[in-house]
């Protein structure tokens, strides 16, 4: 809507002006004059005035409670404000969560750590004329270095005339005798082809453990797995002597997590999947080669001194 104006800016003459008769020079005008000199501007009605005061008040009445609002807004908390977490909170979090997830147990988690590092041996060896005639032995062994290097032990090995591993990928290698530690048992093998992202196994000081503890052992009993066993640790510093008679073993780890012929040369781990001993040899006094609780590994010092690796 277009504002009215406030006065008229019209210059046009009175009507019947043009009528008024002329006067002689030096006469005075049958009217007076105006006692004042007529104004630039048009009068400007009492009401019109009244009009624009009302309008200027408005707009700063408008423009104040502009202001007010402003000033509300910036000192006033939020309507919503976040509420600080308490100890409380959180602990109600890990409470719902424990109770609707499923944690893996220790035993998979131990596993999980180990089983990329873990690899099957087999020995092969050959018949009188000299052809290969299979598998003369299975064994386990560990990934003590990413280059390939392998911890089992020195029976599962010592008679083969071929030495073919598989890593956990499923990658296939024949492998070559770099070190041997008899009074132990213990063989280091270099495998000949490696997966690109091989992993070691982390080993860990035998220093604090106790009877007790909980281990598994990992391997291939029977050339079956991997499989995995858990029990405890027995005893330690146990000595042992070799079914023959031939050989005395001492310092040994007593476990009993189930170990048959194949778990030989393979870890024992902790909970955490760090390698504390080679397992070596079971007890067997009825000499029918099942394990009957008793199952022994020498300590992981021990084993890496034969790669010639410093003690913890």
């Amino acid at each position: 809507m277009r504002r009215p104006a406030l006065y008229s800016s019209s210059n046009r003459p009175a009507q019947g002006a043009g009528d008024a008769e002329a006067q002689a020079p030096g006469q005075a005008s049958a009217q007076a004059a105006p006692s004042s000199p007529p104004s630039r501007f048009p009068r400007v009605s009492r009401l019109t005035r009244h009009l624009a005061r009302h309008q200027l008040y408005l707009l700063w009445s408008v423009v104040g409670l502009l202001a007010l609002l402003l000033a509300i807004s910036f000192s006033s908390p939020l309507r919503n404000p976040v509420r600080k977490l308490t100890q409380e909170d959180i602990n109600a979090a890990v409470l719902k969560t424990l109770e609707t997830t499923v944690l893996p147990s220790p035993g998979t988690r131990a596993y999980d750590t180990i089983i990329p590092s873990v690899v099957r041996i087999v020995g092969l060896g050959k018949d009188k004329d000299g052809k290969e005639d299979g598998e003369r032995s299975v064994g386990t062994g560990v990934v003590i270095v990413d280059k390939g290097i392998i911890l089992t032990n020195l029976h599962v090995v010592q008679n083969a005339t071929t030495i073919k591993v598989t890593f956990a990928d499923g990658l296939e290698s024949t492998a070559s005798i770099t070190g041997v530690q008899p009074e132990n048992d213990l063989a280091v093998l270099q495998a000949h082809k490696i997966p690109d992202d091989l992993i070691a196994a982390t080993m860990r000081s035998t220093a604090d453990l106790a009877p007790g503890d909980q281990v598994m052992a990992v391997g291939y009993p029977f050339g079956i797995g991997p499989s995995a066993s858990a029990g405890v640790i027995s005893g330690l510093k146990r000595n042992f002597r070799s079914p023959e008679g031939k050989q005395m073993m001492s310092n040994l780890i007593q476990f009993d997590a189930a170990a048959n012929p194949g778990n030989s040369g393979g870890p024992l781990v902790t909970m955490d999947g760090e390698v504390i001993g080679i397992v070596t040899a079971i007890f067997n006094p009825n000499q029918q080669r099942t394990f009957v609780g008793i199952g022994f590994a020498v300590p992981i010092e021990n084993a890496a001194s034969a790669a010639g690796m410093p003690p913890f």
